[in-house]
């Protein structure tokens, strides 16, 4: 079991990516503070355990995309024996779908119709795809009602041991729900049946402080659940 120091060095990284990848989002943003949320903002969440399949049939279903009423986040890693990951939802309305992401860098993100073409990739050599992908990280790529996944992978290039954290938000317009998914790896060596702590440093990370101790750590580490997600997804949209 690694021990604090090391994880707290984990955390340490992620908090540098996270940083960085809020300053990007701050910089690109020209709602200012407008998060997009209406009123009270009812907040559920979910634990899954990921398949072991690298085919989108086994994808995790993350809920649904309501317009002007539900928020999609969804929080996972690509494990050393993790080569993709999909995510699934519906869409029930059309209309100007946005997708925010934080988290390391180096991951590909494609978004895929019920037929499984690639509607938008994060590939900057992926053509009108990359040009759809800036669309639809500004909000403003129009989708159909339907069946929708997520690929999310490695970079070309990127060694396959490499973990990759990351999170991911869905949206519509405004949002007076917050559907959060917490995808934990499959069940081959995944031993502790817990919420990942990587999962709850990125959430913990999110209530607004920047830094997290050993003894708060220690707490997150067995299952302790900071409430709020504070400033890092609502910077996002």
């Amino acid at each position: 079991m690694a021990g604090i120091g090391d994880i707290g060095g984990m955390v340490s990284s992620l908090q540098q990516s996270i940083d960085a990848a809020m300053k990007r989002v701050q910089e690109q943003a020209k709602a200012g503070s407008d998060t997009g949320a209406t009123g009270n903002v009812k907040e559920y969440e979910q634990s899954v355990r990921k398949s072991s399949s690298t085919l989108s049939y086994a994808a995790t279903d993350i809920g649904m995309v309501v317009k002007n009423k539900t928020r999609l986040n969804a929080f996972s890693i690509l494990g050393k024996d993790d080569p993709v990951d999909f995510f699934k939802f519906k869409v029930t309305n059309q209309g100007e779908l946005a997708l925010g992401r934080v988290g390391d860098p180096d991951v590909r993100v494609q978004l895929m119709d019920k037929t499984g073409k690639i509607i938008a990739d994060s590939n900057k050599d992926a053509g009108a795809a990359f040009d759809a992908y800036k669309k639809l990280s500004a909000g403003e790529l129009t989708v159909d009602r339907g069946d929708y996944t997520i690929r999310v992978a490695r970079d070309k290039g990127v060694a396959a041991g490499t973990e990759k954290q990351y999170a991911l938000q869905l949206r519509m317009g405004t949002f007076s729900e917050d559907y959060d998914t917490y995808a934990k790896q499959p069940a081959a060596g995944d031993t502790s049946g817990q919420i990942p702590s990587y999962a709850r440093s990125l959430q913990a990370l999110m209530t607004g402080g920047s830094s997290v101790n050993s003894s708060s750590l220690t707490s997150l580490l067995l299952g302790g659940s900071p409430k709020g997600r504070g400033s890092l997804f609502n910077g996002l949209f």
